[in-house]
């Protein structure tokens, strides 16, 4: 049941913390809906850098006997969902490298948009490479630079590649964060005890008992030494695009993003959808996770039911058994179940956060009639998808995505449902309290940024 639209990566790190990689062990399970592919901390004690990543969930890569040997009190993490490179362990992150300066590690959460003429100038120069990971570049450059501190190097580095990015990077001694000039993907920063946490979403410093302090800024880089307070620099001008997809999909509910709650964000994207195209009907029913916050502001604006007319199950992983129809039914299943009793006879309004391919929505609209609903109405928080993005989520191309190829009609027939409605653009924006049009959304306009 894959929507085949996912972010997907976290990134967190910690700075001079005595259970610095433990903390980063539990943030990174904080931020496992970023990434389910792979994981992997790096830690430094002031001489070497100890990493351990492999394929999996946090849980299934780490115990207690690994943790206690990425001894340090610096450690940074990532989950990885692949958007650039290959699913193999090669590319989990961190990316480590041993280089004139000493060792360094560095983890990703975005995608760089001119990897591929980088990587290409590099091999030309002689440069070997390990994966298929944009991530990799970044060590290459920072290697090969004529700066003398890394310092100087990261910025030297990060001058010439183009894309989204939030990046931590760990030397020995230091540790080191950046958002790009646009601020695409998310980055903040926040205080434990004598140290620090950076991490992709602030959900994270909940957790492990942080403070959270601020985001890092769109161009801001941030220096953190052992003995001083972190120092900022703003290497970019700060122009502002965020990627207004991580209210709408991405972030945890719970998290606060580019300075919002994530679950009123959604809230009021649903309030904003109860206006468009009504339609009598007995409850809202949401398509969990995803959308329950939006279905609740859809109930509380327009006054009808919500109820919990779809169950989910939330210990299904991956299953790669579907070559049949019958088979890719039956995962659905698998995830998904109808409370029967509640929806027979029913009128329902389903609020869903996105439509990707069309094929899930389908199923999820056949399920429910087969369960005995009397109507099932569509409502999707979020505008059309109607072209793919290049700045870190994994989306199929143009030609896969339903809303690039089919009418609103069309759509509906598709999916089988009495009706469909999509929150327009301007709701979306209104939703989120957009000023000075800073966020990007390519992926409902076409309209990238570079």
């Amino acid at each position: 049941m894959e929507k085949q639209l996912n972010e997907k990566c976290a990134v967190v790190g910690v700075f001079n913390h005595p259970e610095a990689s433990k903390l980063a062990y539990f943030s990174l399970h904080a931020l496992q809906h970023r990434g389910q592919e792979a994981c992997g901390i790096s830690s430094a004690d002031g001489i070497k850098i100890h990493t351990i990543k492999d394929r999996g969930l946090v849980s299934q890569v780490f115990n207690d006997e690994k943790l206690k040997t990425l001894k340090g009190q610096s450690a940074i993490g990532h989950n990885r969902y692949s958007t650039a490179g290959d699913d193999s362990i090669l590319d989990a992150q961190p990316v480590f490298a041993r280089y004139d300066l000493g060792e360094i590690a560095i983890v990703h959460n975005g995608n760089l948009t001119n990897a591929q003429q980088v990587r290409n100038s590099l091999i030309k120069n002689g440069a070997i490479f390990q994966t298929f990971m944009d991530t990799e570049n970044l060590i290459h450059l920072i290697a090969t630079s004529q700066e003398k501190s890394l310092l100087n190097r990261i910025q030297d580095t990060l001058k010439k590649v183009q894309g989204a990015y939030s990046l931590v990077f760990l030397s020995r001694s230091k540790m080191f964060a950046m958002r790009d000039a646009h601020g695409l993907r998310p980055l903040s920063i926040g205080k434990i005890g004598d140290g620090y946490i950076v991490a992709s979403e602030n959900c994270a410093f909940d957790l492990v008992g942080a403070t959270h302090i601020r985001d890092i800024r769109p161009g801001e880089l941030i220096v953190f030494e052992k003995g001083k307070e972190p120092q900022s620099i703003q290497v970019f001008e700060a122009t502002p695009k965020h990627c207004i997809f991580e209210y709408v999909y991405f972030a945890r509910p719970d998290s606060d993003i580019f300075g919002k709650n994530v679950y009123q964000m959604r809230k009021n994207m649903g309030a904003e959808l109860a206006k468009i195209d009504p339609v009598e009907a007995d409850m809202i029913v949401p398509v969990p996770d995803g959308g329950i916050s939006a279905a609740l502001g859809y109930a509380q604006e327009s006054g009808i039911p919500f109820e919990m007319g779809i169950m989910r199950n939330h210990y299904i992983g991956r299953t790669f058994i579907e070559p049949t129809q019958q088979m890719r039914d039956l995962k659905v299943k698998m995830k998904l179940s109808p409370l029967k009793e509640l929806i027979k006879g029913k009128k329902l309004i389903v609020v869903d956060d996105s439509i990707v391919r069309g094929t899930t929505s389908k199923r999820i609209v056949n399920m429910l009639k087969e369960a005995g609903a009397a109507q099932v109405h569509m409502r999707i928080s979020s505008p059309p998808t109607t072209d793919p993005c290049y700045y870190g989520i994994d989306t199929p191309d143009r030609s896969s995505l339903i809303a690039a190829n089919m009418s609103l009609q069309e759509m509906c027939e598709f999916i089988g449902a009495d009706s469909l409605a999509y929150l327009s653009h301007t709701g979306l924006l209104k939703s989120v309290s957009s000023e000075n049009n800073e966020y990007c959304t390519a992926c409902f306009t076409g309209k990238y940024l570079f």
